[in-house]
Order: structure tokens, then sequence, then C-alpha cells
């Protein structure tokens, strides 16, 4: 028994802590509540396929393994990051061994699913099908991207959220009190501050919130073995915020704070774009966004938009951090007070469509450059009007689109901010062009 208990010490405290039951599980409750599908199938037994995605550190692995205990089923685990077509082979010889010798079920658990490539995953779909194991795949990218169809289908998904900081204050609480899987041998306590710090820069992820508390312990004062918040700063030291590159927590906040500057909500979008810079974002990527925002939500309804937009990228270039992003909350700021236009974006995919399916047109000869005397005599810019030498620099009545097209607006300025002049101008010049027909 000593090296029994021995042996778990060993083990790091996040893994000791695992719930051995449906009731000791944090979190997760828009899926396990009492009367939900999943709790009542994993309660019966019933097994099905399926696929967890979440974060990291919000219990996929572990709700696993409890739907194996709950079914009385062989659990077998692979990871997609160190295996193969060869380890998915010897799990499944595994699982039909199982099931000839005891008639019961195995799970196969995957982690990190979505590293397989396309035939690795193809590789389970025989024997999901013929019920030979039961799938449980984790992963923490978006499902519908990164699995195949084939394989998907046969899977019900279930979407882990990330765990608030109440139920991970619980769950540091009862790490503390347990005497046989945690610290309570130790006689180890947290003051309050400590407690909510280090839920906090958890950020969600219970198993990181562990991990700190048990580096966190070995740091204590011999003495009043009190875990205080200096101690919790220490440990957490420069950790990040969970900012996934190129995946959905990527694009999910980058998404967040265009549509907040979109949205005119100058203070969202500077938070949004915090958090980005927070979670170790590039800030030159911020800055590229910026710009591309400028054009597309701001446009011409307010043209410094773009150059405010593109200082700032420069200002970041030649400051550096943290003084130049400084400058790029200026500009986001500023783009989501500004009056807001997507004419010009809109007018850009249209002419671009138009010029997909219009094929290659010829330019009117009107308009055609003529450097040369060959070209000249071939008739190239005969007949142009020269707008400078026009009323208005205006030659009312001209054309400048392949005469198979006739004349297109794409461009359609709305009444807010500069556009607004734009508009009239532009309407005054039709007209024109109108009464020159006439």
């Amino acid at each position: 028994m000593q090296n029994e208990s021995a042996e778990q010490q060993l083990r790091p405290l996040a893994d000791r802590m695992r719930p051995a039951s449906l009731e000791e599980y944090i979190g997760q409750s828009h899926i396990l509540a009492d009367e939900k599908p999943l709790t009542r199938a994993i309660i019966s037994g019933r097994l099905h396929s399926m696929i967890f995605w979440g974060p990291p550190g919000t219990g996929k692995t572990t709700l696993a393994r409890l739907i194996a205990n709950y079914s009385q089923a062989q659990f077998l685990s692979i990871s997609a990051v160190l295996s193969g077509v060869k380890e998915i082979r010897a799990a499944i010889e595994k699982a039909q061994q199982y099931s000839q010798v005891y008639q019961k079920p195995s799970i196969l658990f995957v982690d990190e699913v979505h590293r397989f490539n396309k035939s690795q995953q193809d590789a389970f779909l025989p024997y999901v099908e013929d019920g030979t194991v039961c799938f449980i795949g984790a992963t923490t990218e978006n499902p519908s991207f990164e699995l195949n169809n084939a394989l998907l289908s046969r899977c019900k998904t279930y979407v882990l959220k990330s765990i608030n900081s109440e139920d991970i204050a619980l769950l540091l609480r009862r790490a503390l009190d347990d005497k046989q899987r945690g610290l309570g041998q130790e006689a180890i306590t947290i003051d309050d501050d400590a407690l909510a710090l280090l839920s906090n820069v958890a950020d969600g992820d219970a198993r990181r919130a562990l991990n700190f508390l048990e580096i966190a312990a070995e740091l204590v004062d011999d003495k009043d073995k009190v875990i205080t918040p200096e101690i919790v700063e220490s440990v957490s030291a420069q950790t990040l915020r969970r900012f996934d590159k190129g995946g959905d927590y990527f694009y999910d906040q980058i998404s967040a704070m265009h549509k907040s500057v979109r949205g005119s909500n100058p203070d969202a979008a500077l938070y949004w774009m915090c958090r980005m810079l927070d979670g170790g974002c590039d800030p030159l990527y911020v800055a590229r966004r910026i710009v591309r925002i400028a054009s597309e939500d701001i446009g011409n309804a307010d043209p410094r938009g773009l150059q405010l937009a593109l200082n700032a990228w420069q200002t970041y270039e030649r400051l550096g951090s943290p003084e130049g992003e400084l400058a790029l909350g200026q500009a986001i700021i500023y783009l989501a007070s500004a009056p807001k236009s997507n004419a010009v974006y809109m007018a850009y995919k249209a002419a671009m469509q138009a010029a997909s399916q219009s094929g290659t047109m010829e330019v009117p000869m009107h308009i055609r450059n003529a450097p040369t005397r060959l070209m000249d005599e071939l008739g190239h810019g005969k007949g142009y009007r020269y707008a400078h030498d026009e009323e208005d620099a205006f030659a009312a009545g001209e054309t400048y689109f392949p005469e198979a097209m006739g004349e297109q607006v794409f461009y359609q300025p709305v009444a807010r901010g500069l556009e607004i002049k734009i508009a009239e101008k532009l309407d005054g010049l039709r007209a024109k062009n109108r009464q020159h027909k006439k």
C-alpha cells in the first residue's frame, strides 16, 4: 500500500485529480446536466461514437474515461501526434480480442484526432461501422474543417467550453482538501485573493490550474504553508492567454475585433485587439487587419481612416512593442468611431465579378494608347476627348467601358460621411451624361 501511495504521489496533480464519477466532473453543464441526452447515455451505458471539440484542459480525455467506466468498456487510447496506421491496427486488434474473450465493448479514444490525415481517419471507418469500437475523438480544432465527412457523419459532436473561474476555484479547493489524491496531507492553504488570481490565470483550463497549484505548493513557506498572491504571480509570470494561432480561437477573436469596428463600438474593438495582443498575436498581423478594415468598412466615407491605419502600422514598425501598440489602439478607436461604408468593398466585388464573366472584351479604340505611328494609323486614340479641355474637366457623354458591356455602375456611395459629397458629385456627372445623349 505504501508503494502504491508513493507511486501515486509521483503522478502530476492534474492526473491524480481526474474525477472518478460524473458527480466529480467540473463544468460542461450544457451537455452534462441531469436530463441531457449525453448524461442519460453515459449512465445507462448506451455507447455511441462521438467527437469532443473544445479548448485544452476542458475535460475531453477525462470524460472519455468516465464513459468507459460507466459502460464497463475497455479503454484504448492513442494520440494522433505520436501514432499512425500501425498503432490504429494494433488498437483494433485489442478491441477484437477483448470482444471475443469478454463479450464487452471497447472505446477507442483518439486525442488530437485532427492531426490524422485523410487515409488515417478512413482507417477507423469499417470498425466504427461494424461496432468493433466506439470511437471517441478529441480535438481543439473545428471538426467541420479538420475531419473527414465520412468519419464526422458517424459521430455525434459535443462542444466543450472553457471552465469558468468559479468552477476552477472549486476544483482547486478540492485538490487542496483531498488527502488521498490531492495536497490534503500537506496541510497547505490558499488565501482568497490568491485563489481568485489563480482561477483567473488558468484561463478556463483545469489542467493548467492544477499544474500551477502544484508548483505553487512547492514554493510555500514551511511555517505557515499558505499560497499567497505573490506566489501565484511568480508561478504564472509570462503566462499568455489562449490564442491559438491558425485555429478557431485565432479567427474568432479577429472576427470579433473586425465586427466591433464595423458595429461602431470602439470599446469592444479595443478590447478584442488587446485580447489578441495579450495572447501573443503578432502586432504586425493586427496592423495589417486594421488596414484591411479601413478599406472594407470605412472606405471613402472617411479616407483619413486608411491613412491613419497605415500610419499606425508604420509607427509600430519604428517603435516596436509596447510603445507602438498604442498607435494600433488609436487607429482601432478612430475606425470604430468613423462613418461606415462598404461601398468600395461592394464595388470591387461587383467589378471583379464582371471582369471574370465578361471575357476578353476589346478596349474601345478611342481610349487606347497610340505611342507609335502604326498605332496612330490604326485609329488608336482617335476621337478621344481630353477631359481637362472640357468644361469642369468632364467630357460629358464620353464612354469608357467596352462597347459590348455598355455603361455599368459598381460604386454606389452611402449617405454617410464624405460619401454624401461623392454621391452628389457622381449624380451630377451622370446627369450631364444623360443630357449630352439627349
